[in-house]
């Protein structure tokens, strides 16, 4: 009986044709939004938490509390300086405190100007190992730079790779930074982190040349001898910054973060920003349910002979309810089903373009079989809901009345 039905509602959907395929263009649309924008997001997420994974998890990092989006130290209020690295070296739990300095150079190579971020290798040996260990760093030409290697830079892997000056870099190769000029001694090993394949290290007394810095520091790296105690260390560091300022509690004028509480802030962003597209989306849907529901009821209009006929050859009020929603169900199915595979498609056009000029693969898409199974579900439910008003007037309908129009 069953299979009766749904072969009934099939026949009955096929002859609408073109009618059926504009009702489902909004679910279409609805569903690959969802499964397009949230796979995206996902996708996103799992690039972001790529570019951590570079930090250890037994590190902290000591900032200015900044205003604006300015590089670190440019638009701080107080700066670290030599005398705060003192501090937190001293601090019991720390085993070693390496100071760094990051800024936006002018780069100049076959007269072609660029800009990119500058990074300081530490004047201590130990600290510049201790760097390199941390950020897994190393070369896949020529070498790492020691502290000593005054004139001399490393480069990331996207000069080696881009030809954005429209001339080769290679090892030997001379670039002027800030109107000063250095002999590239290396490339850093492609990673996932593409802040550090565009990066050029120089050794921070060239950094201070070049930049005109003193006594100033834009972030130091703590490292701990046992992450288990990073809370309690973090609190140290809070406590002895505070007592060295005379200031209070709630009034710092710097900031330590652990890179786990770096990438929950980033984690509950893209959450948020998840659910404003999962909100835009869902508009969508409910503009497909409107039109799952509009043609219902212009098939229960047109179809009211054909009802009358079939209550007349004893057709009761419960299969012509049935026929009715299997009809809208299946709507809102093949809307959903194509929804979610133009959803896919768009999704990993996006990802493949934005890994296309990245240059590498960090948006990995891996949209999970629950979630798409889920999402094809919700426009089956969509479908049933839109159409269980029209249905219901269908199965009521009095056959002498039906069959008289």
């Amino acid at each position: 009986m069953l299979t009766d039905y749904i072969s009934l509602a099939l026949k009955n959907i096929r002859k609408r044709g073109i009618r059926s395929w504009l009702t489902m263009l909004g679910v279409f649309i609805g569903i690959a939004a969802v499964v397009s924008l949230i796979s995206l997001g996902q996708g996103l997420e799992s690039a972001i938490t790529g570019q951590f994974n570079s930090l250890s998890t037994d590190t902290l990092t000591i900032t200015n509390a900044e205003t604006g989006f300015a590089p670190p130290g440019s638009a701080a209020i107080k700066k670290l300086t030599e005398h705060d690295l003192e501090i937190i070296g001293s601090v019991q739990g720390i085993k070693i405190a390496i100071p760094r300095l990051l800024r936006v150079a002018k780069v100049e190579y076959n007269k072609i100007l660029s800009f990119s971020f500058v990074t300081s290798v530490p004047k201590d040996e130990e600290q510049a190992e201790e760097m390199y260990d941390s950020l897994n760093l190393e070369v896949s030409q020529g070498r790492l730079l020691k502290p000593e290697d005054t004139g001399k830079i490393v480069l990331g892997d996207d000069y080696l790779t881009d030809n954005f000056f429209e001339k080769e870099i290679r090892i030997g190769s001379r670039l002027k930074i800030q109107g000063k000029e250095f002999e590239v001694v290396g490339f850093l090993g492609r990673t996932s982190t593409f802040t550090i394949n565009s990066v050029i290290l120089m050794t921070e007394e060239d950094m201070k040349e070049i930049f005109e810095i003193e006594d100033e520091i834009d972030f130091i790296i703590a490292k701990a001898e046992d992450e288990k105690d990073l809370e309690k260390i973090t609190e140290a560091i809070e406590t002895e910054l505070r007592q060295d300022r005379n200031l209070k509690e709630g009034e710092e004028d710097f900031e330590v973060q652990t890179p786990i509480e770096s990438l929950e802030t980033v984690s509950t962003i893209i959450n948020v920003v998840n659910i404003v597209v999962g909100g835009i989306a869902a508009i969508s849907l409910l503009v497909g349910g409107i039109g799952i529901a509009n043609t219902m009821f212009t098939s229960v209009l047109e179809r009211r002979k054909e009802i009358g006929v079939m209550k007349a050859i004893g057709a009761k009020n419960k299969s012509i309810l049935t026929i009715f929603i299997i009809e809208s169900a299946f709507l809102g199915f093949v809307g959903g089903l194509v929804g979610v595979i133009i959803g896919l498609l768009l999704a990993l056009g996006v990802s493949s373009l934005a890994n296309s000029s990245l240059g590498e693969t960090i948006f990995t898409l891996s949209p999970s079989p629950i979630f798409l199974a889920s999402t094809l579900l919700f426009s089956v439910l969509i479908g049933v809901i839109s159409g269980i008003i029209p249905a219901l007037q269908a199965s009521r309908l009095n056959p002498v009345e039906a069959l008289r129009k």
